[in-house]
Parts: C-alpha cells; structure tokens; sequence
C-alpha cells in the first residue's frame, strides 16, 4: 500500500521510480539498509526512506550511494544525478498547496504522469470531465462553508488538470459513471444541460472512452464506491489503485490488491452500456432535462 501522507510533499513519479532504481542497486550491490547507511553516515531508516520516495533525493547522498553501489561509469552517474535534480523539482500542482490537501497531492502526481487511467464514478461526473460551472456546484455542495476564493482556487485546479487530456501524448482515459451521475441535478438545469453537451462532446476523442452504467444492470462489483486505476509508461512502476473517502484516500500498489480493482472494473466495462450507445444515451437524458 502507498503511503499518501508521506513528508516532504507528494513524491513525483520520476522520484518514485529513481528510488526503486536506488533499491535495485543497493540490493545488486549485496548492501543491506544499514550497511548503505553507514555509507552516509545516516541511519537505516534515511535510505529507506529515499527508497520509498518518502523524502526529497539530496544529490550529494545519491552521488555517494551510487558509488557506494559500484556504479563508476561517468555518463551514467550524471545521468542519475540529473534526474535527480529534476525529481526534486515541484510538479506544477505546488501552486495550489494553498487549497491542495497531501493526500489529492499524490493523486494528481500519479494523473499526470499516468499513460492509462480507469475509473468508476457512481457519485459525480469525474474531475477530468467536469465543465467549470459543474466542478463549482459539486465542490460548493462538498465545502459549504469554504470562502469563495478557495472555491476558485480550487476550481481552476480542477481546469489545469484537464489539460492531461489534450497535451502532446496523453493518456488514455476510460472511465464507467453510474446512470445516477446524470440523472443528479447539480448546479440546476442550465449547468446539468452544459455538462452533458461536453461529456458528448470531450467523450467523442480518440483518448477517452465513456461508458455508462444504467439501473438496468442490477448489481456490480463496484457497488461500494469509487475508484481510480493509474498505468504508467515507465516498467519500475506498477499499476496503482487510489479509493477516496470523505478525509482521504488509500492507495494500492501490490498487485494482489490492484488486481481486484481491475477485475472489478472490467466485469463493469461489460455490464455497462457498450461505447458506441454513450452518444445515443447522453443524446437521450440531454431532452429529459
């Protein structure tokens, strides 16, 4: 399990992946946690952390330790270094830590450097999908008592991280949201008319796959509440599963857990409308509203 409360900020994925590359040396190398230590004169608990993206990678100790680990090769060394460098660098959601909670942190790193993300929404449209005036009614619905400018704050995130979507290679996005998501009046008539027209318009790109999961399906795996599958382009990483609640979430990277998430949700893929009925559908409860 990923632990999201980890200190030093949400690590980015080029951090996370470095520090499995540092594991896989030390380990090659035939080094335990305290034997690496003692190499910095720092305790065992320091390189385990490093290990786990739990801290920053100070370039000076990453320098040491690949030495440490029998990596002499110059233009390897600098080329770790050099990433390193970059890691420690804030990924563009730092300008909201002002309104950005730890734990959304760490999903909105995984969401931006993901190749593929799933999802099951059985609540709301999506944060990926949302219109602005739809993202304002549900996070006013959800912060009753937050001032307007954290609202707006909050909602121009919401925006920038939709541009995920139409960056140069972006991920594919495939996602199944209950009938119930619709059929929700949020923000009133006008907002709900606006939010439908751009689900069918956003859904008919080539990099999103809209399914919908109507009453008539019955009971589905995934009855218990949403959730999020990320795939990355980097082979160090393995899928990671994110389940929100109201004070956070949890995050699964053991493929034992993540393999339930995506069983779930390919059990749902087939008991959801197909993709060539979502224009139809959305088409449908446009001229209910």
């Amino acid at each position: 399990m990923v632990d999201s409360r980890a200190g030093g900020g949400a690590p980015t994925v080029l951090r996370v992946v470095l520090g499995r590359r540092l594991q896989h040396l030390r380990e090659k190398a035939g080094l335990s946690y305290e034997e690496a230590g003692r190499a910095l004169d720092v305790t065992h608990a320091t390189i385990r952390r490093m290990e786990k993206a739990e801290v920053g990678l100070k370039v000076p100790y990453v320098e040491k330790l690949l030495h440490t680990y029998g990596l002499e090769e110059e233009g390897e060394v600098e080329e770790f270094l050099g990433l390193a460098r970059q890691a420690n660098r804030p990924g563009w959601w730092h300008r909201y830590r002002d309104v950005l909670p730890e734990w959304f942190s760490a999903f909105v790193s995984l969401e931006s450097e993901s190749r593929v993300i799933r999802a099951y929404e059985p609540h709301y449209v999506p944060g990926l999908l949302q219109t602005e005036n739809y993202a304002r009614a549900v996070l006013r619905s959800g912060m009753p008592h937050a001032p307007e400018e954290e609202i707006q704050r909050q909602v121009a995130l919401r925006m920038e991280r939709q541009t995920v979507l139409t960056r140069e290679e972006p991920p594919l996005l495939w996602v199944v949201v209950d009938e119930t998501v619709l059929r929700r009046p949020i923000g009133g008539e006008e907002v709900m008319r606006e939010q439908i027209d751009y689900l069918a318009e956003v859904s008919a790109r080539p990099n999103v796959q809209l399914q919908i999961m109507p009453f008539s399906a019955g009971p589905h795996p995934a009855m218990y509440g949403p959730f999020h599958l990320f795939r990355f382009p980097i082979v160090e990483l393995p899928d990671v599963a994110c389940a929100e609640s109201l004070v956070g979430a949890v995050y699964f990277d053991h493929g034992d857990d993540v393999s339930t998430f995506l069983e779930a949700l390919d059990r749902m893929c087939a008991q959801a409308a197909p993709l060539s009925r979502t224009e139809a559908i959305l088409s449908g409860m446009r001229k209910e509203i």
